[in-house]
């Protein structure tokens, strides 16, 4: 078992020893048995490329079912609606729903929201993005150093021309918290180590936006001018790789999510990089949290670290991303069970896979 490996499987560990703790009790499940065992879980977005559906409902609704036999979920998907997410926050609280999963649409819309599910004695739980107002704790990846490692593997694959590399940065919404702690955590690492951030614009996590801005920093500088683009996510990074190749152009592109196509896309050659943050501890971790408050446990015992937000000290759980490049694809998002080999190794990255040690059972 190689280290990679081993920090995958130590990260669901650590979430699985508060995931018993939390079930210690659980002949009682919610604790008492009046008042409402339903947990509300509100995704951002459903489109056929997220991870929302295929992942993190699933995952959280059995990590729930394990800890809590009496409580349910109750799931609504925003698809990128504010004004839909916010109905279904409201038709929560109508419901009398005492504790809610939130990943927010729009971060800093959500201050009035968590004000008025306090008033009602309801507890919100930010998931994976952390949302504006006293919520009662946090669960995500630690964005920041997620930029960090995004800003190092791209040094990396430039190599010794680092130092003389022109870089395109295209970043995430700035309504999502999480896009600027990417950000800051990228800067951190590229800013004096390559020659200069020439072009830097916002994608908006939108595939088809992500190409219009390469395509004009493409126009502003010319084949020659560009040494290596950073995309905040993989969505963005397939819009870029394409924009580039349509351009003639062959730099080293980052991303982030370990969605399959990128995935195959660094076994391929046409992308340098992704970042696997493992979907089922972040599930377990959230769902813990959810059932200790349903419970009315100290939910300090596994949120035991602290966020700042604008002035609030948020109990939190942040989790390590991993790097996943090339010869890491094995022992990354294949060891941590995101995808089997047959899914990856299609006929057409088959030889890729057998190159770096990928073997189709």
């Amino acid at each position: 078992m190689n280290a990679l490996t081993r920090r995958i499987l130590a990260g669901t560990a650590a979430v699985s020893a508060a995931l018993s703790l939390a079930a210690c009790g659980s002949s009682t499940d919610a604790g008492s048995s009046s008042g409402n065992k339903t947990i509300g879980l509100l995704l951002p977005e459903k489109s056929s490329s997220t991870r929302y559906e295929s992942f993190d409902k699933p995952l959280i609704e059995a990590s729930v079912a394990a800890l809590c036999t009496r409580c349910t979920v109750d799931y609504a998907n925003a698809d990128g609606d504010e004004a839909a997410q916010k109905e279904q926050f409201e038709a929560l609280l109508a419901k009398g729903v005492k504790v809610i999963l939130l990943d927010p649409v729009n971060s800093s819309a959500t201050a009035p929201w968590v004000a008025a599910a306090a008033k009602k004695g309801t507890k919100v739980i930010a998931y994976d993005r952390l949302a504006a107002g006293n919520v009662a704790a946090y669960i995500s990846f630690d964005n920041e150093r997620t930029g960090e490692l995004q800003g190092q593997a791209l040094l990396d694959a430039l190599g010794n021309k680092a130092s003389s590399a022109n870089v395109v940065m295209i970043n995430g919404a700035g309504s999502d918290p999480n896009a600027g702690q990417f950000k800051k955590g990228a800067h951190k690492v590229l800013d004096e180590k390559v020659k200069r951030i020439i072009y830097e614009q916002s994608g908006e996590w939108r595939p088809e936006l992500a190409a219009t801005k390469v395509n004009e920093a493409i126009s502003h500088f010319g084949k020659s001018g560009i040494q290596a683009v950073y995309s905040a996510n993989d969505g963005m990074a397939t819009s870029v790789i394409a924009a580039l190749k349509a351009a003639g152009i062959k730099v080293p592109v980052g991303g982030q999510d370990a969605t399959l196509d990128a995935i195959q896309r660094i076994l391929a050659g046409d992308q340098a990089y992704t970042i696997y943050k493992p979907y089922k501890p972040e599930a377990d971790a959230a769902a813990t949290m959810a059932v200790y408050l349903v419970k009315g446990l100290d939910i300090t015992s596994v949120a035991s670290a602290m966020t700042e937000s604008n002035g609030l000290q948020i109990p939190s759980m942040l989790l390590s991303p991993i790097v996943v490049t090339k010869d890491k694809v094995a022992s990354t998002v294949i060891a941590g069970n995101l995808y089997k080999a047959s899914e990856v190794c299609t006929p057409e990255f088959a030889e890729a896979c057998t190159a770096n040690g990928i073997t189709v059972n």
